[in-house]
């Protein structure tokens, strides 16, 4: 498997004789922009992975992780040594959730926010035709960070390109850098992220350089998965342990005149719906 980026990194199951039949072989995909975004956004991939025989996880860092914070013990790394922490940080976490492969694309950020580059769409190409995923794990479009948001669409122009009849059946977009309870219920798409729950701060932790860097990303994905599950419905006991909210984008590969920027603003336009009709009738 030839990757346009002479960084990129692959890594893959023993049980494996090839990177390709690492790939092909996988049924639930999670691309994210940065190293640990794939562990926070898709425990509940992951989940259902280890559970359930005949599927397989596989993750995709699209980026390589430059302009990390270097504090505490990594203060003394430059930036290249911090990428490379990075880089084996995430072959770590893909060890211990046993995925079937994993993928570190290694593009500056600058060239996934500029569209068009062609090494990031051979590379997004490649992955997608490799494979035939049954559900895709991205980053949503209503995401506060900038590279978030620009993987998204790049991965959303590679799954356009696909055959109509290779498209997964299921693309959700998860949060990392915005919360997503702010949906109305009826666009919710709750994942369970509450089992395995040694195994969710396991995989956190393995990012020690974040972590111990004073972001403690352990410590507040867990809580939010937790709170999510206890805040989702006043009237109800919880169901889950932790919930991962996402939003259903299918519609965005089944329909590909289907703007991207209409269809989030729409998840908005009934979010404020849904506010001014409450207060209206209690007015």
């Amino acid at each position: 498997m030839k990757l346009s980026q002479p960084q990129a990194d692959i890594l893959f199951s023993a049980e494996d004789p090839s990177a390709e039949l690492a790939l092909a072989r996988v049924t639930h995909l999670c691309l994210g922009a940065h190293q640990d975004d794939i562990e926070i956004m898709a425990h509940a991939g992951i989940s259902d992975c280890l559970e359930q025989p005949g599927l397989a996880f596989g993750g995709v860092v699209v980026t390589n992780g430059a302009g990390s914070p270097r504090t505490g013990p990594y203060a003394h790394l430059d930036d290249a040594q911090m990428q490379g922490v990075r880089r084996e940080e995430q072959r770590a976490a893909a060890r211990v959730g046993r995925y079937a492969i994993q993928l570190q694309l290694a593009h500056p950020s600058g060239v996934v926010k500029a569209s068009g580059h062609p090494g990031v769409a051979a590379d997004l190409d490649l992955i997608f035709g490799g494979c035939s995923a049954q559900v895709v794990y991205l980053h949503n479009p209503a995401d506060k960070h900038d590279t978030h948001v620009a993987v998204f669409l790049r991965c959303l122009e590679a799954l356009r390109r696909l055959p109509p009849a290779r498209r997964p059946r299921r693309v959700l977009g998860c949060e990392v850098w915005r919360d997503l309870d702010w949906l109305v219920d009826a666009d919710k798409v709750a994942l369970d992220a509450g089992r395995h729950p040694a195994l969710a701060l396991d995989l956190l932790k393995v990012f020690d350089s974040q972590v111990a860097g004073g972001k403690r990303y352990d410590l507040a994905t867990v809580g939010r998965r937790q709170a999510h599950a206890t805040f989702h419905t006043s009237h109800a006991t919880d169901r889950m342990a932790g919930i991962t909210w996402a939003m259903d984008l299918t519609p965005l590969i089944q329909d590909p005149a289907l703007s991207p920027e209409a269809y989030t603003l729409g998840y908005l336009e009934r979010l404020q719906t849904d506010v001014r009709d409450r207060m209206r009738r209690f007015a």
